[in-house]
């Protein structure tokens, strides 16, 4: 991933200023270390850190049209780009650079081109023959983005907060699937599909269709010039990706360059069952596997870090993004700077365990959609930050714009947990890729219960975090809480911990706005929680909340504090560093 800050309107254009710029830049070249660029025109400004993954050699950002009258600054990854160039045949081209072809679209088609892009991105682009200017954000808001305004009345575009929050009078996030114009002036949806509105579906199911849509969606996404891996936790999503890519990467032209054996990595607590069944997938795959370790307190360690780079006060995705993180580093050290990663389908296919009390296939639909148009608050930021934290780009095949129309089409009654039918979460894509011919997993693990992120690592994990923070924060602090936080007032503890590490990197009320809120029980909408009257007396992101459908369920509310069922046997609240597991993503 990339890191670009576009600036536009600025009062001062001196040389002070311009040093600004690239003061604020440098905030950014976590996401891209391997080279810094700047347009500066007039009073607009277009930097960029670049993490090279595609023409390493020649693709060095800002890009141009042939005359340079048109400037871009893009984070992202157009997967079609060739196509898209067989249709700019009377175009000349400076740069091998998947992301060149933007600035060639908009000559040729002005402002409504985005469409036409089969990727992630986030860009900023400038006309400078009127100065007016195009910022765009990918459909589901994989890549992050953020708009602000300047009491001087410039417009800031920035990657991430810590880039424009000093010197923005107001901030927001930019909305996945929407441009905005400055000729216009305004931010409007360029991403209108049908499942945006709600209504009940009608497609029958197609395990093929299927299948085969997420099979292109993990191909596409092997586009690389640099060494890659998938994430694999063992869990059915990442071992999916990982499945596909093995068996399609000798096919590719990644496998010219760095081999046709499929690097795999995991992480987690040593000897837990998790790392036991991602060594089974891997040995399974024939993938050259890597595991990483981590203790509690290195986790802990790493708290405040990981809240300056993902930008969020949001509990379960600190729970998650800690362990990704830490991952994250170990893999760059390796000198793997691309990663493929399952998030997403269980927003799509109704994954997460709460589903299971979804009433109708009505509901369960509006919360998959729901779901899915949250994603960039939630596990895109996540799987996003946590890696370019350490200049790692993740690439998630299940939220391919294609494979989400098609299996967001199909009639919800197939998703729907029916266990008299013999059909758990995910039923339809496990079904899918249940090929007794040419098997792409083992039985055990394609049918293999959902585990949340967090919970996966272990729920020794969670525990953890929660007593480092009942030790940090005291009854007294949480009862005066919404007088110190009136906006999303921290309900426990462990958030106003998460809370207090925020607010000292990101003090501004427009910060604090950018992180959602409300009641969730096992990662669902505030709406879900109504499925089942005890979540509300039980409100927590963890998948254990789920009363009674996952196996190591809350017990009760006293029991959830000393101790946790893991493989069936009790473990205590006190041996959070002996226990053992591993994040499934």
């Amino acid at each position: 991933m990339c890191g670009i800050l576009a600036v536009f309107g600025c009062i001062d254009n001196s040389q002070a200023k311009r040093s600004r710029i690239i003061e604020l830049s440098r905030r950014l070249r976590h996401r891209g270390p391997d080279w810094s660029g700047l347009h500066c025109q007039s009073d607009c400004y277009l930097a960029h850190q670049r993490l090279a993954i595609v023409d390493p050699a020649s693709g060095d950002q800002p890009l141009y049209n042939e005359d340079k009258t048109v400037v871009v600054t893009v984070n992202g990854e157009i997967y079609n780009h060739r196509a898209l160039r067989e249709k700019l045949k009377s175009h000349q081209f400076r740069t091998g650079s998947d992301c060149e072809v933007i600035a060639h679209l908009y000559e040729e088609y002005g402002e409504d081109f985005v469409d036409m892009l089969d990727g992630m991105f986030s860009f900023v682009l400038l006309d400078t023959r009127d100065k007016s200017f195009i910022a765009a954000r990918d459909a589901i808001g994989i890549t992050p983005l953020y708009i602000g305004w300047g009491l001087d009345g410039s417009i800031w575009l920035a990657s991430e907060m810590k880039a424009l929050s000093d010197d923005c009078e107001r901030f927001m996030t930019f909305l996945p699937g929407h441009i905005y114009s400055s000729k216009k002036g305004e931010l409007r949806r360029w991403y209108n599909p049908s499942w945006f509105s709600e209504r009940i579906p009608s497609t029958p199911y197609d395990p093929l269709v299927l299948r085969q849509a997420f099979e292109k969606a993990v191909v596409k996404r092997l586009m690389t010039d640099v060494p890659f891996g998938v994430l694999l936790s063992g869990g059915l999503d990442s071992s999916l990706v990982a499945a596909v890519a093995s068996r399609y990467l000798a096919e590719s032209e990644a496998a010219c360059q760095w081999g046709s054996q499929l690097h795999t990595f995991c992480i987690g607590l040593k000897g837990s069952p998790d790392l036991k069944a991602a060594r089974e997938v891997a040995d399974y795959l024939g993938t050259r596997h890597h595991e990483f370790y981590f203790t509690v307190q290195e986790g802990i360690d790493a708290l405040e870090e990981v809240i300056y780079h993902i930008e969020t006060y949001d509990v379960t995705t600190i729970r998650a993004s800690t362990p990704m993180f830490l991952m994250s580093r170990k893999i760059k050290s390796l000198g793997v700077k691309m990663v493929l990663s399952g998030e997403g389908s269980d927003e799509i296919f109704g994954g997460y365990l709460y589903f299971h009390k979804a009433p109708n296939k009505e509901e369960f639909h509006q919360e998959t959609c729901q779901k899915i148009k949250g994603l960039h608050l939630y596990d895109c930021l996540r799987a996003n930050k946590s890696t370019s934290a350490w200049g790692v780009e993740a690439r998630v095949p299940f939220l391919d714009k294609e494979f989400i129309s098609i299996a967001m089409g199909i009639d919800p009654e197939w998703k729907m947990i029916r266990p008299d039918l013999g059909r758990i979460e995910k039923w339809i894509l496990r079904n899918a890729f249940d090929d007794e011919q040419k098997p792409y997993l083992p039985k055990h693990i394609l049918y293999r219960q959902k585990e949340q992120f967090s919970d996966g690592v272990g729920y020794s994990w969670i525990d953890g975090l929660k007593d480092h923070a009942n030790q940090q924060v005291t009854d007294a602090m949480l009862i005066n809480a919404s007088f110190i936080f009136p906006e999303n007032t921290p309900t426990t503890k462990e958030a106003y911990y998460y809370r207090t590490i925020f607010e000292k990197f990101f003090p501004k009320n427009s910060a604090r706005s950018t992180v959602p809120g409300g009641p969730s029980v096992a990662c669902s909408t505030a709406k879900a929680v109504e499925w089942d009257a005890s979540w509300s007396k039980n409100p927590d992101p963890s998948g254990r909340a789920a009363l009674g459908v996952h196996e190591a369920a809350y017990e009760d509310s006293v029991e959830v504090k000393n101790s946790n069922e893991m493989n069936g046997s009790p473990q205590k609240f006190g041996e959070v560093e002996k226990t053992t597991t591993v994040f499934s993503f």
